[in-house]
């Protein structure tokens, strides 16, 4: 691999969450994924723990100047965040901003038609739901689909990610119950730095991955064990994990 990089790809990054996430196999667990480039990361993870998988609708709002640079996000269930101060860093008006949330609430609507296929989603009420991105920078679209899960019903949020900087769980603190990484490097600026590839994923990709596996969760089975017998209450950081660190 490129020397920094810690993962294959995305399929290897899951893998090896899956394997920092086998205490949270359990029969009322769900794993959802963040489109696109989350599916093939969540893919082995749910494979892993034997949980279906399906998609939280969330949608990146960026600077048509810095189509990149999030400055917010928005997703299911009405959920939107802004960060005023990064829309005014990069002169994004309320204007130009509401133009920009309006394509993307169009877009997310058809690509959960596409990657749903006219399947329901997946009911989250008194489920541990698993969130699982491909990496996480600033933090807004993990935020927005943590909410809108939160909304969805769930009992219980694990956000995981492959990589994140190392301050994520302050940053996003409150927006789970539970942060899982696999490495956390000190010099981290972009997710994309710590693939060897990070090529884009595409709508027949995640569709892939969603048609593979169970969809539906075992029903009427508590969760065994009390919080102190599995992890969760803080994130996973193998000290090897991070070339240069």
């Amino acid at each position: 691999m490129p020397w920094g990089a810690i993962f294959k790809n995305r399929a290897d990054a899951g893998r090896r969450l899956a394997a920092a996430l086998d205490g949270f196999a359990a029969p009322n667990t769900i794993v959802l994924a963040l489109p696109r480039g989350g599916v093939p990361v969540a893919r082995p993870v749910a494979d892993a723990l034997g949980a279906p998988l399906d998609v939280v609708g969330i949608r990146k709002l960026g600077s048509p100047r810095h189509p990149e640079y999030a400055v917010g996000a928005i997703g299911e269930q009405g959920v939107r965040i802004v960060d005023s101060a990064a829309a005014r860093s990069v002169g994004l008006g309320e204007a130009e901003l509401a133009e920009v949330e309006a394509r993307e609430r169009v877009e997310l609507a058809r690509r959960l038609r596409s990657y749903r296929a006219g399947r329901e989603r997946l009911d989250l009420t008194g489920r541990v739901a698993i969130v699982v991105d491909d990496g996480v920078a600033t933090g807004a679209t993990a935020r927005a689909a943590c909410r809108a899960v939160r909304q969805l019903g769930a009992s219980e949020i694990v956000l995981a990610m492959p990589v994140a900087p190392p301050d994520w769980e302050r940053t996003l603190a409150g927006e789970a119950d539970a942060f899982v990484a696999v490495a956390t490097p000190s010099n981290f600026w972009a997710v994309g730095q710590w693939y060897a590839d990070f090529s884009q994923t595409t709508d027949e990709e995640v569709i892939a991955c969603l048609d593979r596996g169970p969809r539906q969760p075992q029903a009427g089975t508590e969760r065994p064990g009390s919080e102190s017998e599995r992890p969760g209450s803080g994130t996973e950081r193998p000290g090897s994990e991070s070339p240069g660190v």
